[in-house]
């Protein structure tokens, strides 16, 4: 029975170091898995945000979905790889660009409206994107005995089928370019006179290249313009500072939650102090592997989450000293605890989570930030509160430690 719980614990330590060393120093050089890796938000890296409105009073999801991709497409052509497209409400648009310190060049380079020309070789305009009344992926073959592929099917409004049909009769072995922001996307030669209002776009497109292709053409045909409704510039060395601060601040709250545990719940409250840093190590890896972006208010979602897993073990270590008091082994305290607490723990657990869910899927920016480290920070906790800390104390009873006063908060 000793070496059951020396080797419980010994398992618990090594795992413990594995998951606090592999945070910190992470895989290789990439330092894979490593805090290197974990993303910064706008708030703790410094950069510049933007929100654009749509001036239109009700824009559809699709055109607003094709003007994200379209601010989306600028964003990737100027190197803002790690910037972020959202949409914030039904009509407004928030890009947040890491590393830029002037919004005011930010907004110059990334435009405000999309011009989509159709150009003859002569550089003479034939259509416009106002022309253009759809643009959608379709897969088949475009050419006689060629094989299914991806491709963009346009469709012109009543004024561009004339315009169109007009420039296709004169155009015929000659190219029209389709030209967006400066920069021609395709460039398809004319064979026939296309008189129907429809056309399509060929070439070597993957499934997800014509589909962004058709994105783009519906942007650059979009009934209203985007205006700037409010930007604004958040300094690196205010992130960093940020950064640091809170950082300390969460150092700070930790030690003297482990030493008040310590200090009022004797050996439980070592036990639920091994577990914690356990969770420091998990929770840190599951941010960096699924590169969660890290904000001011996710670093708050965390310190709660661990307040949470500290409530939980005080539950547990409450019942526990009741099943003590009563007579009862400490082996038999230790189950009766955590199983008298479970339901309180589940109930309150569960309910904080439903009410981060809701904060992720309707909140905005900072919120979702919040609620998301709240929900991951949640289910790990519980995870080394229930199991882990069980398993801890269970481990020391199994190894002889079994004097009641040792499991007795003061």
């Amino acid at each position: 029975m000793k070496g059951k719980g020396t080797l419980t614990l010994l398992i618990i330590f090594v795992a413990t170091v594995a998951a606090v060393a592999l945070s910190y120093f992470g895989i290789g050089s990439k330092h894979i898995l490593g805090i290197s890796n974990i993303k910064q938000g706008l708030d703790l890296s410094g950069g510049a945000y933007i929100v654009y409105e749509a001036e239109k009073e009700n824009p559809s999801a699709n055109e607003m979905k094709s003007a994200i991709s379209l601010i989306r497409d600028r964003l990737d052509r100027k190197g803002y790889t790690e910037a972020e497209v959202a949409a914030q409400g039904s009509k407004r648009i928030r890009v947040d660009i890491p590393g830029v310190e002037d919004a005011d060049k930010a907004i110059a380079e990334i435009g405000q409206t999309a011009q989509l020309l159709f150009v003859d070789p002569d550089g003479k305009v034939v259509l416009t994107g106002s022309d253009v009344a759809d643009a959608k992926k379709d897969v088949g073959t475009t050419k006689q005995g060629g094989i299914a592929e991806p491709y963009v099917s346009l469709t012109f409004t009543e004024q561009g089928k004339k315009a169109f049909a007009e420039a296709t009769s004169r155009l015929i072995g000659k190219q029209i370019s389709i030209v967006l922001d400066n920069g021609i996307i395709s460039a398809p030669t004319v064979n026939d006179p296309i008189t129907d209002g429809k056309a399509i776009i060929s070439g070597s497109f993957t499934a997800q290249g014509a589909e962004d292709l058709a994105a783009l053409i519906r942007a650059g045909s979009l009934p209203f313009n985007l205006k700037v409704l409010e930007m604004n510039n958040i300094g690196a060395k205010l992130g960093a500072n940020a950064l640091s601060s809170s950082i300390l601040a969460g150092i700070i709250g930790t030690v003297l939650v482990l030493l008040f545990m310590a200090f009022i719940y004797r050996l439980p409250g070592l036990a639920a102090d091994w577990a914690l840093i356990l969770y420091t190590g998990l929770l840190l890896l599951v941010l960096s592997l699924f590169r969660v972006t890290l904000t001011l208010p996710g670093i708050a979602g965390i310190i709660l989450s661990i307040g949470m897993a500290v409530d939980a073990n005080v539950i547990i270590f409450e019942r526990m000293k009741e099943e003590v008091a009563a007579g009862k082994t400490v082996r038999v305290a230790i189950d009766a605890g955590f199983e008298r607490a479970l339901p309180a723990i589940l109930d309150s657990n569960v309910t904080t989570i439903i009410a981060a869910v809701v904060l992720y899927f309707l909140g905005t920016g900072p919120i979702k930030g919040f609620a998301q480290t709240l929900i991951i920070g949640i289910i790990i906790s519980m995870f080394t509160a229930l199991f882990i800390t069980r398993s801890i104390l269970k481990g020391l009873s199994s190894s002889g430690i079994n004097n009641p006063k040792l499991y007795t908060a003061r």
